[in-house]
């Protein structure tokens, strides 16, 4: 972390009759993780947003997966993006904007975003929807749009080729966590990224 940037972390907690969701993160960490949400491809995945991204970060969830998984996809999502807009505090000092193209053997898929206040996602990919276990890879345009509604990011995610749904679903989370680690990196030298002066 460097010098006279304070430390970026959050604390979310969300319950509901449906699911109960808990957040920490540590944005100048080691990629650490801890992850459980009753799904292990979705586990899998949230812990490639922290590895790749370098922030630490544990997901503890619980949810009425009896009837499906898109209680609980949801509100990680909706937490997660909380989490990462109370990091993020006044979005100064950051380098803002992040890119990353991702490979995972036939898949290929590439992600932009920017840490502008402003809440936009562009999701072009088709990775049909199949079950992985319980996690049904059509939820994944979901936890994303989730995500940047309460993070206020500007997303976008382009399938470049793909045929295996599991892989091209784990390239959009490993582009997005390595786009996310260069926005968020600190730059002293930024100040507030924006000729507005403020982000949002």
């Amino acid at each position: 972390m460097s010098e006279g940037i304070p430390p970026r972390r959050a604390h979310v907690e969300r319950a509901t009759k449906e699911t109960r969701v808990v957040v920490d993160l540590v944005f100048d960490g080691t990629g650490a993780t801890r992850v459980s949400t009753g799904m292990p491809f979705f586990d899998h995945m949230l812990d490639q947003i922290g590895r790749h991204s370098r922030m630490d970060l544990v997901v503890e969830a619980s949810g009425d997966l009896e009837i499906d998984a898109h209680h609980t996809v949801e509100d990680v999502g909706l937490c997660l993006g909380q989490a990462l807009a109370q990091a993020l505090g006044e979005r100064s000092g950051i380098r803002r904007f992040g890119d990353a193209t991702a490979p995972l053997d036939e898949a290929l898929v590439a992600c932009a975003l920017d840490c502008s206040g402003r809440p936009y996602l562009v999701y072009e990919v088709e990775a049909g929807c199949e079950m992985i276990g319980s996690y049904d890879t059509g939820l994944t345009e979901h936890f994303f749009e989730s995500l940047v509604a309460k993070a206020a990011i500007t997303l976008h995610l382009t399938l470049v080729r793909g045929r295996q749904p599991h892989h091209i679903v784990e390239a959009c989370f490993k582009s997005f966590a390595r786009a996310l680690g260069e926005a968020i990196s600190p730059d002293p030298r930024a100040g507030t990224p924006s000729t507005k002066g403020s982000l949002g």
